[in-house]
């Protein structure tokens, strides 16, 4: 009898470890689909808002040079004196993006913060020295349009960061930095003149 009853607590647990088994897995392979339609979501966002136009590959990712930023002089913005030069978003850890995290990524593309000199941190203000938004900011250069997705949501920020650092393959790419002015100037885009966000409830005086 003994016997009967330890070979039932064995066929239990064995039944038990399998099922415990197939949630596991069920549950991996749930969030593997969820990372890759997210990672789907920020290629489509990449190609949608013409970010190879200025970083490399224009709107084909399959071209030389995705992503992978200024690769020749003609591919510099000349921007009166200054020059700008579109830096590399493929995720190397010594020339792109590699050494940043998606919440890094996601601030720049929110904020227009550099994620080299902005913790990896969840912000919740633009005004310096509050809600985590660093005392001293430091932009980035004025033909990245990052006030112009202000009213991206964060899903759709979060996904661009997803696909750059995980759907993208890393490529050695050393861009030189941008001349320019002192990057003070873009604080002035947090002004209520360029729009809040959320924006302005429908409709405005504007509106009909």
């Amino acid at each position: 009898m003994r016997s009967w009853y330890f070979s039932i607590g064995i066929i239990a647990f064995v039944a038990f470890c399998a099922g415990a088994a197939s949630m596991r897995a069920d549950v991996q392979r749930a969030q593997a689909q969820a990372s890759s339609a997210q990672i789907l979501l920020g290629r489509q966002l990449v190609l949608s808002h013409a970010c190879g136009d200025c970083h490399g590959g224009f709107e084909n990712p399959a071209g030389d040079g995705w992503l992978t930023g200024v690769t020749s002089p003609e591919m510099e913005i000349k921007l009166g004196p200054f020059v700008a030069r579109p830096k590399n978003l493929t995720p190397d850890n010594m020339t792109g993006t590699g050494r940043f995290t998606e919440r890094q990524i996601f601030n720049a593309l929110r904020y227009g913060l550099r994620p080299e000199e902005t913790a990896d941190v969840q912000i919740t203000s633009t005004t310096p020295g509050e809600g985590n938004f660093p005392l001293n900011p430091h932009y980035l250069s004025p033909v990245m349009p990052w006030n112009a997705w202000k009213y991206m949501s964060d899903s759709e920020l979060m996904a661009i960061a997803a696909y750059i650092k995980r759907g993208l393959k890393p490529v050695a790419n050393k861009v030189q930095d941008s001349d320019g002015p002192p990057d003070f100037w873009a604080s002035e885009f947090q002004k209520a003149t360029y729009g809040s966000r959320p924006p302005a409830k429908y409709p405005t005086k504007n509106e009909q």
